[in-house]
């Protein structure tokens, strides 16, 4: 029962640190400066995204990726967000964000929260996924939507986790939308690379994470 002790431990955390974030994502400057020419990229994701854990917004793995590439950074992510967890809670759904930049390319790292509303809300969590990946077909159709396996923070995982990765995949594949797989072990076995909160990458943690996402967007030419 260790890994029910760990999500329930990691459920209260989480929850406290949905209103409270070490970035600001408001202020993107010094993370994407804006790039003439540069396509804009949306990012749909929650703290791992946002960059909580970093000790300034430029060096969480979104900017770093963007910075390299020359894309125009969107980056709206919420911490504690996931396709149903603290939804309600949002004053500005994070999609409508999303699509409102009109963007180019839309890189979705979103499942890692929705683990600790399993099993009970599994139907809603499906769902959830399906509308939000809909929405983002329709109303951003000239978008490359990525869709990243949702990530994980623990070496041991639980059997919630493949579920949604399941979800996830199937529901990229339902839009025809590039998958990469693989990103719940980016973290996997390096503990000098979390922050003192034990939830969230440090600096290095992102940098490692960045390094996965370009030779992971690589393979599918982006």
């Amino acid at each position: 029962m260790r890994i029910l002790s760990l999500v329930v431990t990691a459920l209260v955390t989480v929850g406290l640190l949905a209103g409270c974030a070490s970035v600001d994502p408001a202020a993107p400057s010094s993370a994407a400066p804006s790039v003439a020419g540069g396509p804009v990229v949306a990012f749909y994701g929650d703290s791992y995204t946002l960059g909580t854990g970093a000790s300034d917004p430029a060096k969480r793995w979104s900017s770093i990726i963007c910075r390299e590439r020359g894309w125009n950074e969107v980056n709206p992510s919420t911490n504690g967000l996931g396709f149903v967890n603290n939804r309600s809670l949002q004053s500005v759904d994070e999609l409508d964000t999303v699509i409102a930049a009109h963007p180019n390319i839309v890189i979705v790292t979103m499942g890692l929260n929705d683990n600790f509303s399993m099993p009970e809300h599994a139907a809603d969590i499906q769902s959830a996924i399906r509308v939000d990946f809909s929405r983002l077909a329709k109303e951003l159709p000239n978008a490359r939507i990525v869709v990243v396996e949702p990530f994980w923070y623990t070496d041991e995982r639980p059997t919630s986790l493949g579920e949604i990765i399941g979800w996830v995949k199937a529901g990229a594949a339902r839009i025809d939308a590039d998958y990469l797989s693989g990103a719940s072990h980016w973290i996997e076995g390096h503990p000098e690379w979390m922050a003192s909160d034990g939830l969230h990458p440090n600096d290095a943690g992102y940098a490692a994470m960045a390094d996965k996402m370009d030779a992971a967007l690589e393979t599918i030419a982006l």
